[in-house]
């Protein structure tokens, strides 16, 4: 992990296409491979490692996401390696994407994808992966795999019709429509729309104020919404009721409620995301 606002190196960065850095409790990872951002064997293997790496830090408790540039998030995978080497080297792209973006979506603390220009194809899928969006006004998004007769291999045809129903995930997946920051908000893609230049800055503000949150308790939250994707609502109320008294084994009541009544902030201990995850 790099020290306050210090990048990972730059040869490390050139190879990987991406760049991470730690400001405070809050990583930031920048796609950086230009022109397009494009994802390839080496950044999503990168984006795995990174991932394992903060989820063990204990002082890192939120992630951001953005693009490198003015123009692109990330236009997804570069075709040339699936138009290259036929059926196996598809399999170990598809592989690589769904690892990544599986490790991403299954991040501890809470993860949020600023969106400052085009996300399109893999682009659009890291940041389906995310928990939270914020889009820049003049961004625009797609899945059009199918144009190139290929399909979203990387979360794409799950995580989309979770979040804008069935009848929007088609339009954007079978008839390949491209939609702008408004029509994601109004469809429920993206959770905020800022001026153009300001998605990073929106998201870090927003990823700060999940620090303030118990690490403990955050991280069981999220595992709580997740899972309502996939398990019945009695099986859901099981678990809220398990992992609230979960939460009893560790010092997140005493401290929070502590600081409530004392009227403080309170003080989460540094190795507090090390113990009892619920996961």
């Amino acid at each position: 992990m790099t020290t306050d606002h210090e990048p990972s190196s730059h040869n490390d960065a050139k190879q990987t296409g991406l760049r991470l850095e730690r400001r405070g409790a809050v990583a930031l990872i920048t796609i950086d491979n230009p022109p397009a951002n494009t994802w390839h064997e080496a950044s999503l293997t990168a984006l795995e490692q990174h991932i394992d790496a903060l989820n063990a830090d204990p002082e890192i408790q939120a992630l951001v996401i953005v693009g490198a540039g003015e123009k692109f998030f990330s236009a997804g995978a570069d075709l040339k390696r699936f138009s290259e080497g036929g059926k196996p080297a598809a399999l170990e792209m598809a592989t690589r994407f769904g690892r990544a973006f599986e490790a991403l979506g299954a991040y501890r603390g809470v993860s949020i994808a600023a969106i400052n220009g085009y996300a399109m194809g893999g682009g659009l899928e890291c940041a389906l992966a995310c928990d939270i969006r914020v889009i820049e006004r003049q961004a625009q998004l797609a899945l059009p795999e199918a144009r190139v007769g290929l399909l979203p291999c990387a979360g794409g045809t799950q995580h989309l019709p979770w979040l804008v129903g069935e009848g929007w995930a088609k339009r954007m997946i079978l008839c390949g429509e491209r939609i702008d920051a408004e029509r994601a908000l109004a469809i429920g893609l993206v959770e905020e729309v800022v001026d153009t230049g300001a998605a990073l800055e929106a998201a870090l503000a927003l990823a700060a104020t999940s620090t303030q949150q118990s690490p403990e308790a955050l991280a069981r939250c999220k595992r709580l919404i997740m899972n309502a994707r996939h398990q019945d609502l009695p099986s859901g109320y099981r678990m809220e009721r398990e992992l609230f008294l979960e939460l009893f084994d560790t010092d997140a009541p005493t401290e929070g409620i502590g600081a409530f009544l004392d009227k403080r902030e309170p003080r989460w201990h540094s190795d507090s995301m090390r113990r009892g995850e619920g996961s």
